[in-house]
């Protein structure tokens, strides 16, 4: 769904995962950021997970509704998009766009519970689309 937010998170990733200090530096970064640069990178890794996660839930529980329950989900996905772009995402003059790695991780997580609530409502007790919006 936000192949430009994963690009630009697995770009850092990428820089970050091939500095000196390797995979063993890289997981103690993240365990105890010493940085911005450590964190961005750990956020980058959580980003990337949750929104691969996000996207597989969203499948699944698209799949589990009745087409009026898969309308409104669609039209509840695209507007969240919207919000977390509206909320993580800052242009500067100097630099272009800018994504707050920290907004798009808690975000991105929230969203990815919510999806998994409704995912375990509709397998467990059935789907409420009322609890959709």
């Amino acid at each position: 769904m936000h192949k430009s937010v994963s690009s630009l998170m697995a770009a850092v990733m990428l820089v970050s995962s091939s500095s000196l200090w390797g995979q063993a530096g890289a997981q103690q970064a993240c365990n105890f950021p010493r940085g911005t640069f450590d964190q961005v990178y750990c956020d980058a890794k959580v980003l990337i997970r949750a929104d691969d996660e996000l996207n597989v839930t969203y499948q699944k529980l698209l799949k589990a509704l009745k087409p009026a329950a898969q309308q409104t989900l669609r039209q509840t996905q695209r507007a969240w998009v919207a919000e977390r772009d509206r909320d993580c995402i800052g242009v500067s003059e100097r630099w272009g766009s800018v994504v707050y790695s920290g907004c798009a991780v808690q975000k991105t997580t929230t969203r990815l519970n919510f999806l998994n609530d409704r995912l375990r409502e509709c397998l467990s007790s059935g789907c409420q689309p009322g609890k959709l919006r």
